[in-house]
């Protein structure tokens, strides 16, 4: 294993900061329904429009965003090793760089690669780790993929990654017909510890 790509939205930053719900509500998405997959769907004057409302919701939590529990360490543990790190996210470009202003020490130059929603198909599609293993050097299989939701295992596993979900202390994500990920951990603490041990592994 070659390089660490992280999910952004709780994952790098403290969870529970976009509410979902409420996006899902303002746009009339269905609860059952994963919000990008409903914009997508709308002709394209609607979807502008639904994606403007999806922008504010992203701005408001992008201007709140503070860094998960251990994400500093984790980042400025990984950067010591030379173990080049991405952001692979369902997110705007525009919201990432907003919350990494939040997260003092750490900025955009830090990642070897930022992979957003504009202009790929988003996790689950690993069309983004794809793209991401190759700005930072190394094939998807070379890649862990660490994220708190199920679409970022499921996105790791179809580009042959390995995975680590974050539970962030909560209840899985998964489903029972999805991939199982690698690993589970906790805290970005645990996450760490893994990608080390993975690396010095023969």
């Amino acid at each position: 294993m070659k390089g660490v790509l992280f999910d952004f939205d709780g994952t790098l930053t403290r969870p529970g900061l976009i509410d979902f719900m409420a996006i899902k509500r303002a746009i009339g998405c269905p609860p059952e329904m994963a919000i990008l997959e409903y914009i997508r769907l709308k002709p394209n004057k609607e979807r502008s429009s639904l994606t403007e409302i999806l922008e504010v919701h992203e701005a408001k939590a992008a201007r709140l965003a503070v860094p998960n529990e251990g994400a500093k360490a984790c980042l400025s543990t990984l950067r010591k090793k030379r173990i080049p790190t991405g952001i692979i996210t369902r997110n705007s470009l525009k919201s990432v760089v907003s919350a990494l202003r939040q997260f003092e020490g750490i900025t955009c130059g830090d990642f070897h690669a930022i992979i957003t929603r504009e202009g790929i198909s988003p996790k689950p599609s690993p069309e983004g780790v794809f793209k991401a293993a190759e700005s930072m050097g190394c094939l998807a299989e070379e890649l862990m993929v660490v994220g708190d939701f199920r679409f970022d295992v499921i996105a790791g596993k179809r580009a042959g990654a390995m995975t680590i979900l974050l539970t962030n202390g909560e209840r899985s994500t998964m489903l029972p017909e999805d991939p199982m990920p690698d690993y589970m951990c906790r805290h970005l603490g645990e996450v760490v510890e893994i990608v080390l041990d993975t690396i010095t592994s023969p």
